[in-house]
C-alpha cells in the first residue's frame, strides 16, 4: 500500500501569480498534487501553467502536452510542443459563481529518476452554476518535461491573473509499499 506524506500545504492569504515549491526531497517515488483554486483574471486565458527545475526554474522551450477538453457539448483535443511549461486547463475565474474553485489533481511519477524525461498527467476542472458552454471544463492533460534532472522546483502559474485568496496547494510526496 502506498504511503501519502505532505510536503506542502499552502492557502494563498493575498492574491499571488504563483505557487512555487523549492528544496523537494528526492527521497519519495512519486509527487501529487492537490489544488484547489480561483484565478482572478475573467474570460480568456485562465489555466495553469507548470514549470519545473533542479535548482533554477526551467523556462525555456522542453516542454509538450497533449490535452482533451469538455467546455461545450463537443470535445476537443490540442498538443502543445516546445512550449516554455505545461499548460493546465481550465480553472474556475472570476466570471463563474461566487466562491467556486476549480481543482486540479496532478500525478509526477519517478519524478527523482534521473535517467528519464518526467512526464506529467493532470486532470481538472473548472466548476460553475451554468450550463452554458465555455462557463465550465473539464480537461485531462498528458505532458512531458523533456530533461533528466530531477525535480527539486515546482511552479504553477495563475492564468492571466491572479491565484485568488483561499485558493489552496497541497503537495505530497508517495513512497510504494
Amino acid at each position: 500500500m502506498a504511503a501519502f506524506t505532505v510536503i506542502d500545504h499552502t492557502e494563498i492569504g493575498v492574491a499571488a501569480a504563483y505557487w512555487e515549491k523549492t528544496g523537494i526531497p528526492t527521497s519519495y517515488d512519486h509527487l501529487m498534487i492537490l489544488v484547489s483554486g480561483r484565478d482572478s483574471s475573467a474570460g480568456a486565458g485562465r489555466y495553469g501553467k507548470m514549470q519545473f527545475g533542479d535548482g533554477s526554474l526551467d523556462t525555456g522551450t522542453n516542454y509538450s502536452a497533449t490535452n482533451l477538453m469538455a467546455r461545450t457539448s463537443t470535445s476537443t483535443s490540442s498538443r502543445d510542443t516546445g512550449s516554455d511549461r505545461i499548460p493546465l486547463y481550465y480553472i474556475s475565474d472570476d466570471n463563474d459563481s461566487a466562491d467556486t474553485f476549480g481543482a486540479y489533481r496532478i500525478w509526477i511519477p519517478h519524478y527523482a529518476n534521473t535517467a528519464n524525461f518526467k512526464q506529467v498527467f493532470a486532470q481538472t476542472s473548472a466548476e460553475n452554476a451554468s450550463s452554458t458552454g465555455y462557463t465550465w471544463a473539464l480537461a485531462l492533460i498528458a505532458g512531458l518535461w523533456q530533461s533528466t534532472d530531477n525535480i527539486e522546483r515546482i511552479r504553477i502559474n495563475a492564468g492571466t491573473g491572479n491565484w485568488m485568496q483561499y485558493s489552496t496547494f497541497t503537495l505530497y510526496g508517495i513512497t510504494s509499499a
